[in-house]
């Protein structure tokens, strides 16, 4: 059966809000339930115990008496403020925002490390919540032998819920130092990566197939693609790692970014990162918002703005100034975009040819860890090797270029 959802918008800022109640629409459908209508409510004063003030609390109440639906307050609520809330409307299940994007991301994880970081932005998310909820938990343990005397059945599950936490964590470190391990050697391999970064369904991960060919899944839906996918494809003879990250929303809360900044990797330490915006719709907040973002994580590599979807845009539609226009899925554009790619990142990599003499192979030993070997060809005075460089490190090989 489809859950109905009645969006409560908050209004603080009207055009932003409007964008807000836009995606909250888009977010509702993505998690597979139906739209059934939006009170929105201007904002002068904050109650602290529901958000609302009493008149507008009573308002809603009466909208929606009985009426088999669910409450989404498109915003952040306190743990109290969703309980007050849902008790002041009947019992009526009441989410927030944030509700609604981790059961969403919840939804897409297919990868098991995907997987562990949505548990662990749940259960960071669900653990000061707990009070008042009493025995409605379901028991996540019990029996002889697991709780101390007199211990409450709250106090049980947050017991269980901090273990797991730790348990979690636990494990996402081990996997995000395996992650290290691979970007190392990507970059004692010479392999160029490139993320796809930006706001949720702008189109990234069809960029990724028409770039590489990739068969990955695209749908019109938010947060369609949850996990990190790789591909490698070729410009002028050199390889290129791209990747496609989890999108971007507006008011994206910080601890759902700290829960997947190890997806995010990708982005964070890539040697290009292409921003795909939707020329469309909304591209300056969406550039705005993934900018943010991005900084928010420190992040601090060279980028291009992608404006896709270009072959939809009016004549007289004004983009920003250095943007690559493109259309992924007619492929319109593509070839500028690898033009622009690889002037990018040309300069900071030296393709040579070098000639190392035995009596020195000790000498180039201590070095070839800093470069990607192409070919090697031995002869009998030494050897012939065609290799990549990092711009920096060029000047260590001069004595072997020949």
């Amino acid at each position: 059966m489809t859950e109905n959802v009645y969006v409560v918008q908050p209004i603080l800022n009207e055009a932003k809000d409007d964008v807000l109640h836009s995606e909250a629409i888009a977010l509702i459908e993505s998690a597979g339930a139906a739209y059934a209508g939006t009170m929105k409510v201007r904002i002068r004063e904050i109650n602290p115990a529901t958000f609302l003030g009493e008149g507008k609390v009573e308002e809603l109440r009466e909208r929606i008496e009985g009426l088999d639906l669910t409450v989404l307050f498109n915003g952040t609520l306190s743990p109290s403020q969703t309980v007050n809330l849902s008790e002041a409307l009947g019992g009526v299940k009441v989410i927030d925002r944030t509700t609604l994007i981790l059961d969403i991301f919840a939804l897409r994880a297919q990868s098991s490390e995907g997987k562990l970081q949505v548990e662990l932005a749940q259960l960071k998310y669900m653990y000061p919540r707990l009070k008042g909820k009493g025995s409605a938990l379901s028991r996540l343990g019990g029996g002889i032998g697991t709780r101390g005397p007199g211990e409450t059945q709250l106090e049980t599950d947050r017991r269980h819920i901090r273990t797991r936490i730790r348990s979690l964590e636990e494990k996402l470190e081990k996997t995000e130092l395996r992650r290290g391990l691979l970007t190392q050697r990507r970059q004692k391999d010479g392999v160029r990566s490139i993320a796809l970064v930006g706001y949720t369904n702008t189109g990234k991960s069809t960029l990724l197939n028409a770039l590489t060919g990739a068969d990955v899944l695209v749908k019109d839906a938010l947060f369609a693609t949850l996990d990190p996918t790789s591909r490698s494809f070729m410009i002028e003879d050199m390889e290129f790692l791209l990747t496609d990250t989890v999108g971007f929303l507006q008011d994206l809360p910080h601890h759902l970014i700290d829960a997947f900044k190890s997806t995010l990797e990708s982005a964070l330490h890539c040697d290009l990162a292409l921003i795909v915006c939707d020329a469309c719709g909304d591209y300056q907040t969406q550039l705005t918002t993934t900018l943010a973002t991005l900084q928010d994580m420190h992040f601090s590599s060279p980028y291009l703005i992608v404006m896709n979807k270009c072959d939809l845009l009016a004549e007289d539609a004004r983009l920003p100034h250095d943007c690559v226009m493109i259309s992924a899925k007619e492929g319109q554009g593509l070839d500028e975009l690898k033009r622009r790619i690889f002037q990018e990142l040309q300069s900071r990599y030296v393709r040579a040819n070098l000639f190392v003499p035995y009596a020195q192979s000790a000498k180039y030993a201590a070095l070839r860890s800093l470069v990607s070997e192409k070919s090697v060809n031995y002869t009998e005075q030494g050897t012939e090797l065609e290799v990549i460089i990092p711009a920096e490190h060029a000047a260590k090989f001069q004595s072997f270029i020949k």
